[in-house]
């Protein structure tokens, strides 16, 4: 088969497209032939080093596909059923080597461009509004980046969740798509401070919590549009890490709680991992969810992608097809 191999960390460019050995599933493991493979900033966190990975590596950590194969003891799922994964390393290829227990089934239906573009951010926007955060009816929150990937899964599901929900996007044209998914107040964060806006809209500190994909860049600002006991999620890293934070702030801040969760300590519990899939792919059925597919790129030409994403230049979903 052929995937996509790094020997070494650094830019977009250490990704090679390369010849390998066709993966056989061992006791618990399956082999699925990739439809397509989503593209997260995990990867390219991953591939720069910022994420320490034991080299040398294939990227992609979601995708979905039909299983061709299964190991011993694997009694689900079976040779041609459809289903999608996040959280094993290697997606990234035409086929790829998991745990059984990695893999969601596909429900009829729902086509696996779409089961692709759900498993790491669906999931992600699934944790966040449903458990680190729980949105209620009439809490007010702020998810920045709102039209990528995470950002417009998020935005829909708050809204199901029945908050008011102001969002942060760089474009006039991401500002419309922020839109339609369904926020309340979209900011375009060159124009404007960001902090400045909500307070202008909502007056000071309206907030309960902050969602934050973008990490260095809009960290500090964010704190101020926190009620008191507010809550900032701070889940990515896109603009650089957040420089370390000393307690005295959150108390400065009006006793903050600060979280930095990832979404593998959130489906970590047996049964989580589909029971939030449930959740997504229902809500898709329902037409309660919209998946948005910004961008098809090749997986041989994942090294573009992964400059189109780091520039700021997708909106929602990118896959890497096969």
């Amino acid at each position: 088969m052929w995937g996509i191999r790094i020997d070494v960390h650094g830019g977009p460019e250490v990704m090679a497209w390369q010849e390998m050995a066709n993966p056989t599933p061992g006791p618990g493991e399956i082999v699925v032939d990739v439809a397509a493979a989503g593209l997260n900033f995990i990867d390219t966190y991953q591939r720069s080093g910022l994420y320490a990975m034991q080299l040398p590596f294939t990227p992609g950590l979601e995708g979905a596909g039909v299983v061709a194969a299964v190991g011993d003891g694997v009694a689900s799922p079976t040779v041609g059923d459809r289903v999608a994964w996040t959280g094993s390393i290697g997606s990234y290829a035409q086929h790829v080597r998991m745990p059984a227990a990695s893999a969601v089934r596909v429900p009829d239906g729902v086509d696996l461009d779409v089961a692709a573009a759900i498993p790491l951010q669906g999931m992600t926007a699934h944790y966040l509004a449903v458990d680190t955060y729980p949105l209620t009816p009439g809490d007010r929150c702020l998810v920045h980046a709102g039209a990528g990937g995470v950002g417009l899964l998020l935005i829909q599901i708050a809204k199901l969740r029945g908050a008011e929900v102001f969002t942060t996007v760089g474009t006039p044209e991401k500002a419309e798509l922020a839109a339609a998914a369904g926020a309340d107040h979209t900011i375009l964060y060159r124009d404007v401070d960001f902090a400045d806006e909500v307070t202008r809209i909502a007056g000071d500190r309206p907030l309960d919590v902050v969602y934050d994909g973008v990490g260095k860049s809009v960290f500090e600002r964010s704190l101020a549009v926190l009620r008191r006991r507010g809550t900032m999620v701070t889940f990515g890293n896109a603009s650089g890490p957040v420089d370390p934070v000393a307690p005295l702030t959150l108390s400065a801040n009006g006793s903050l709680f600060l979280t930095r969760p990832t979404l593998f300590d959130y489906i970590a519990d047996d049964g989580a991992l589909q029971r939030r899939a449930d959740d997504l792919f229902g809500w898709i059925a329902e037409g309660r969810l919209d998946v948005r597919i910004g961008a098809r790129f090749g997986l041989a030409d994942a090294a573009d992608a992964h400059r189109a994403l780091e520039g700021r230049e997708t909106t929602g979903k990118v896959l890497l097809v096969p």
